[in-house]
């Protein structure tokens, strides 16, 4: 127990200090996932929408016109201040709440939908995660999630998640996508359609947002130029003068329905 603790910690110091980086971070705010989520849940007027871990607030501000309420949360204060401040003078509808994305503090059947972007890789427990998010929805109700995967090979998702972690101390794993398929089996949550893309990252804007020093990109930098040729070539390694210019990682974005 203490060591999700101390991990969740760890994700209140990083994203509190980034706050303002999140809600301006290009794959963050602009991603094309955000006017495709809107298409695929075809939202309505009277819904009530609960996003987990906001962020900066992204999916919230997208649906907030569409549906009634939507619930923005975040197990981080200073984060969710910040998107507060930002997204209070054009939504009027969003709610802001602090909660741990493992323990909501809502009754069950209270969503239409609830939304989860680019955040459960900080989680230390996924299976709580997902168990809660089937929990809080109502019967029918639709669940989107949009987050970073793994690929099925062992020793290439070790390598993805080891460079996430060397590059962001908050980061805990990302899922493989039969993983997540088997979570949402056994709470419930069916498969509706779902779509994987590559994400490409410029390397110093990337690793800027959370790196705390010179070294830590050093050695962020290092362990993908010490990758073997497979490794670099999954994940697209753009090197030129032996310094890495870019990469790419899989994004998973997939709708459920609560059984």
């Amino acid at each position: 127990m203490m060591d999700d603790e101390k991990v969740k910690q760890k994700v209140k110091e990083t994203f509190g200090k980034n706050a303002e980086k999140y809600i301006k971070s290009e794959s963050h705010a602009k991603g094309d996932d955000l006017q495709l989520l809107v298409e695929w849940m075809q939202p309505q007027s009277n819904w009530i929408v609960l996003d987990i871990a906001t962020g900066g607030g992204h999916v919230a501000k997208t649906l907030s016109p569409h549906v009634s309420t939507v619930y923005a949360t975040d197990l981080t204060e200073q984060m969710l201040n910040n998107t507060a401040g930002h997204l209070s003078k054009v939504c009027s509808n969003i709610f802001y709440v602090l909660a741990d994305a493992e323990n909501l503090p809502f009754l069950e059947g209270t969503f239409d939908v609830v939304t989860c972007r680019i955040a459960p890789h900080h989680f230390p427990n996924p299976n709580k995660f997902i168990k809660e998010a089937s929990r809080v929805l109502k019967p029918g109700g639709k669940f989107l999630l949009i987050d970073n995967v793994v690929p099925e090979e062992e020793h290439l998702g070790v390598f993805m998640n080891t460079v996430e972690k060397l590059r962001d101390e908050s980061h805990v794993r990302c899922l493989s996508v039969n993983e997540w398929k088997e979570l949402f089996a056994a709470n419930g949550l069916q498969e509706i359609q779902s779509q994987n893309r590559k994400k490409r990252f410029q390397f110093p804007t990337w690793v800027a947002v959370t790196a705390k020093s010179e070294e830590q990109i050093d050695n962020v930098e290092q362990y993908i130029l010490n990758a073997n040729e497979e490794m670099k070539s999954y994940f697209s390694v753009v090197i030129n003068d032996n310094r890495v210019q870019s990469h790419q990682i899989d994004e998973w974005m997939v709708l459920c329905e609560k059984r």
